[in-house]
């Protein structure tokens, strides 16, 4: 069994990493961002609540979390382990998963500087409809501000702005960068695998740093 810890800054890279990871183990990802879109687009009370916070940079409640995170793993593709992406965010939710005992293998922080975290997030664009994205810089619409298939206006999601983007890093190095002291410490004394790759470098350079240590 592999259950594995993805770290990292929001725009990290921590998403497209975490599907790569799932293909060559052959294990689900359990993502926060996933199962908080989700919330988001159902309508619902908690829904309405997740958005709220999302929209002004803020943590979701580790209360929040737990009840996403109870359901997804009450499925079967997670028998044999899972990958974590965005989960744990705080010392607290990382004491909750192992109250509902959870037991993770590896721990992986992928780090990247903070200006290049703003200028990778505020770049990018999204087609409403479809979900389709975008970056003004390395992968641009053919026409500027105009989905490619359907020729309908992009927009530039709220926490993708210069000025939540800084205040989710925020938020992240005050509640979220000490879990990777947290389980840096547990890996010297438990079966815990720890270790940090440059997300700055290009996917497949990150993947392949990766890939040798699992």
């Amino acid at each position: 069994m592999k259950n594995i810890i993805l770290l990292g800054p929001p725009g990290a890279g921590k998403g497209t990493q975490a599907d790569l990871i799932c293909d060559l183990c052959d294990i689900p990802k359990i993502s926060t961002g996933d199962m908080l879109r989700e919330a988001v687009a159902s309508g619902s009370d908690l829904g309405k609540k997740v958005s709220n916070i999302l929209d002004t940079g803020g943590l979701v409640s580790d209360e929040i979390i737990g009840a996403l995170i109870d359901n997804r793993l009450s499925k079967p593709d997670c028998e044999q382990g899972a990958l974590f992406d965005g989960v744990p965010r705080t010392i607290g939710q990382a004491k909750q998963l192992s109250q509902m005992g959870i037991i993770f293998t590896h721990v992986i922080e992928i780090f990247v500087n903070d200006e290049e975290i703003v200028n990778r997030m505020s770049g990018r664009r999204v087609h409403p409809g479809s979900g389709r994205n975008y970056h003004i810089v390395h992968n641009p619409p053919q026409i500027e501000g105009i989905d490619d298939v359907t020729g309908e206006s992009l927009v530039q999601r709220e926490d993708d702005k210069p000025e939540t983007v800084l205040k989710r890093l925020e938020v992240y190095h005050d509640q979220t960068k000490p879990l990777t002291d947290f389980y840096n410490s547990l890996s010297k004394k438990d079966n815990i695998k720890f270790f940090r790759v440059d997300g700055s470098k290009h996917v497949e350079e990150v993947f392949k740093s990766i890939s040798k240590e699992i």
